[in-house]
C-alpha cells in the first residue's frame, strides 16, 4: 500500500492511498470520491508527463510518498 499525495494548486490537496499495481485510471477514481470531481475530469501530470490511464502506477514509478499535480479538464 502506498500514498499519494496530490496537489491542484488552488488550495486542494487530496491523500490517496492504493496499490502499485493500481492503474492511473484506479487512482482517478479515489481521487474523484475524495473531491467530489468526475474521474474522467482529473488529470495527473508529473513537471510535463500526463499520465495516461491504462498504465500502471509502478510501470511509470511512482512510489511511496510521491507528489502529483492534479489538474481538472
Amino acid at each position: 500500500m502506498i500514498e499519494i499525495t496530490c496537489n491542484d494548486r488552488l488550495g486542494k490537496k487530496v491523500r490517496v492511498k492504493c496499490n502499485p499495481d493500481d492503474t492511473i485510471g484506479d487512482l482517478k477514481k479515489l481521487i474523484a470520491a475524495q473531491t467530489g470531481t468526475k474521474y474522467d475530469k482529473i488529470v495527473l501530470k508529473k513537471w510535463y508527463t500526463i499520465f495516461k490511464d491504462s498504465i500502471k502506477l509502478s510501470d511509470y514509478e511512482i512510489h511511496d510518498g510521491m507528489n502529483l499535480e492534479l489538474y481538472y479538464q
